[in-house]
């Protein structure tokens, strides 16, 4: 059964009486619809908090040279970086300019936070920095270890050159179960809750250095717990990867799982730690339980003033 509730407008509601919560999205390349992805994120975050937020797209990937030389996007002005960026999981995939990487891996040990979505973490195979800040990634298993939840909830290690090849099962809807109830994004978050019609990944490789697993998820291709997103310090910075969010062409309205009351309020509580250490967000009444998922309707930020709801 699904819970559906009606949002009308994507109300800022602050979290505190603090600052705004300023956020860079970084989209412009993905095997998935980015586009969508950025609407939905846009409208998550500020239906749970407040947040300024502002889009930096790269430009294409047949763009010319001096226009990837006048893309330099501000890391620096920002509490935190949400990103949505794929160029490809390949050794040719596409690239920032290394002044773009350069800086984003500046703006991290210097203390600022990096949320990374679905198969943002699937890029940038061949920089060191951004391997070790996601800490796994659709990566062949010789790149690195990988890990599962073992029934007991310790994390079992599988070494570099074993274990599965990254994959996934078609969407379904499965339960997703709190490892790190202590974590302050899970702080307060039931224990389950079930989850509507995603890609449950599995097989991530890499460094895992460091890294917490915060929740899991019982894959039926594979027969184990895995894990569905962590944190990872990173100098100064914080990092959180989560394995959610797959964004299939069109709309919200298409993507049952970004409309879903557990995921919105888990990213939107990531992104405030990223951002400051802590969580202000409350976990909302009708938060998902094992049983019973819980679906709302957001506006997309782009959709004209008319009143139009996403449906």
């Amino acid at each position: 059964m699904e819970t559906f509730v009606l949002l009308l407008t994507a109300v800022c509601i602050p979290v505190s009486a603090a600052e705004p919560i300023h956020v860079l999205v970084v989209d412009g390349a993905n095997n998935h619809d980015w586009r969508a992805l950025t609407e939905a994120v846009q409208a998550i975050l500020r239906a749970n908090g407040d947040f300024v937020i502002d889009v930096a797209t790269s430009p294409a990937p047949s763009a010319s040279a001096d226009a990837w030389a006048e893309w330099r996007p501000r890391f620096g002005d920002y509490d935190v970086v949400v990103n949505e960026f794929n160029g490809g999981h390949l050794p040719d995939g596409l690239r920032w300019p290394r002044e773009v990487e350069q800086a984003l891996e500046e703006y991290v040990r210097g203390g600022g936070g990096l949320v990374n979505i679905h198969a943002a973490n699937n890029a940038f195979l061949e920089w060191p920095a951004y391997n070790e800040m996601i800490g796994l990634g659709w990566r062949d298993p010789s790149f690195g270890e990988s890990l599962i939840v073992e029934n007991s909830g310790k994390i079992k290690r599988i070494p570099a050159g074993e274990g599965r090849k990254p994959g996934h099962g078609p969407s379904h809807d499965f339960v997703v179960t709190t490892l790190d109830g202590d974590h302050p994004i899970y702080r307060g978050v039931p224990k389950a809750w079930l989850h509507p019609f995603e890609q449950l990944t599995h097989g991530q490789h890499g460094p895992a250095k460091n890294l917490t697993v915060l929740s899991y998820a019982w894959s039926k291709d594979t027969n184990e717990n895995e894990p569905m997103d962590w944190v990872i310090p990173f100098g100064q910075g914080r990092v959180y990867t989560t394995m959610l969010g797959h964004t299939s062409t069109g709309r919200i309205s298409s993507n049952r799982n970004l409309r879903c009351v557990g995921f919105q309020t888990v990213l939107a509580r990531a992104v405030e730690w990223a951002a400051t250490g802590k969580v202000t967000i409350p976990v909302p009444a009708d938060f998902p339980t094992e049983k019973e998922a819980s679906l709302n309707t957001l506006i997309a930020p782009n959709d004209s003033q008319d009143g139009l709801v996403i449906p």
